[in-house]
């Protein structure tokens, strides 16, 4: 089981030294990877229709993943990154997968790509792309992804997207990057089932992630594959599960063989770096001890 955390996005704030300090940190923990959320732009929730009930706004602070990455990869040797999730649809699919390659091959084969369709249409609308079809642009998006990835140059011709015999140079480390989806509706577990290389469930209790991997796993016998070799990659967040539930919470996610924990720091009410790294030093201890 691989062990990461969450890059306190909304919380950790612009300083530059912050960033690093929890970065090096996480390393220095040895954390296996570091992941992190994204939104382009957040909306004014005063704006006509309303806003009420989203959980993020103009006001909240995000770290574009890929600069992110590329930035990190120079200060770190060995922790992996990964996006948690990429609003994959509402991106330009053959510059994601320049920036995914880019940042794989600068940090020497780290990266994961988790993707996701995303729920912000004001988001979309600001990139220009169509809400209404991000399912389908996803499912499309995710096989041209591979392809140039993988191949030197590609002729491709879909519903959202064209490559007329053109390719990326120089191509990632990894052939192809890892593709993780994200969200739990009924056709997206389908699609991960066919498309994808583990899911991310993000918040749900362990109770619904067993539920639903009942039906994930049939969906991927189904599409021919072994369920064993499907990651999952599970969130335990701090402001849901305190301290004293770390253990039996680790011991029920390794009994549903869960690939990977996270762990979440956002959302207590923490103010410093210092204080998001002293509760992933612990966590941390929670889980070698376990593992022991």
């Amino acid at each position: 089981m691989k062990l990461g955390v969450v890059f306190p996005q909304t919380e950790i704030g612009a300083d530059v030294g912050a960033v690093r300090a929890y970065a090096q940190a996480a390393e220095e923990l040895t954390y296996d990877y570091l992941l992190a959320y994204e939104h382009v732009v957040g909306a004014n929730p005063h704006r006509p229709g309303g806003w009420a009930g989203r959980p993020y706004d103009h006001n909240s602070l995000f770290h574009e993943p890929f600069v992110l990455f590329g930035y990190l990869a120079a200060l770190t040797e060995r922790i992996e990154f990964a996006t948690g999730i990429l609003i994959l649809p509402q991106r330009q699919t053959v510059l994601v997968a320049k920036q995914a390659a880019q940042v794989d091959l600068l940090s020497g084969g780290r990266l994961r790509l988790g993707i996701g369709v995303g729920w912000n249409e004001v988001e979309y609308v600001a990139l220009g792309q169509d809400f209404r079809t991000r399912g389908r642009r996803q499912a499309e998006q995710v096989d041209l992804l591979r392809l140039l990835w993988t191949e030197r140059l590609v002729n491709f011709t879909g519903e959202f997207d064209s490559v007329p015999d053109a390719g990326l140079y120089p191509l990632p480390v990894q052939r192809p990057i890892p593709i993780w989806f994200g969200g739990g509706a009924d056709p997206v577990l389908r699609r991960m089932a066919i498309q994808g290389d583990g899911w991310m469930p993000n918040t749900m209790s362990v109770e619904q992630l067993t539920e639903m991997l009942v039906i994930l796993r049939s969906y991927l016998t189904e599409s021919g594959r072994d369920p064993n070799d499907f990651g999952i990659d599970f969130r335990i967040s701090l402001n849901r599960t305190p301290e004293p539930e770390w253990r039996e919470m680790i011991q029920r996610l390794q009994a549903l063989n869960v690939s990977h924990i996270c762990f979440n720091t956002m959302g207590i009410g923490f103010v410093t770096v210092d204080q998001h790294i002293d509760a992933m030093r612990r966590f941390k201890a929670v889980a070698d001890e376990f593992g022991e």
